[in-house]
């Protein structure tokens, strides 16, 4: 089950799906491709603004979307969450 915010950083209880993305990832696969568990993340509305989820060989993993810089994005998360 989904409680909080993918993002380490941020962690907002998750309480409605109004707002954010919800992302499904195959956990695993069997040797026959079959998928055997499915894994869900969710990014609150902040973060999913300016990030999002990608499925790597290492695991899932949280990346900036095209065009937005850390900087500036953490500067927004942090007056987000301020308020």
């Amino acid at each position: 089950m989904v409680n909080n915010c993918a993002n380490p950083k941020c962690a907002k209880p998750l309480h409605y799906l109004r707002e954010g993305r919800i992302y499904v990832f195959d956990a695993d696969k069997g040797g026959d491709g079959q998928v055997h568990r499915m894994e869900h993340y969710w990014l609150c509305g902040v973060c999913a603004q300016t990030l999002r989820l990608e499925k790597t060989m290492e695991g899932v993993r949280i990346v900036l979307k095209p065009g937005f810089r850390m900087r500036e994005t953490m500067q927004d998360m942090r007056q987000s969450i301020a308020s």
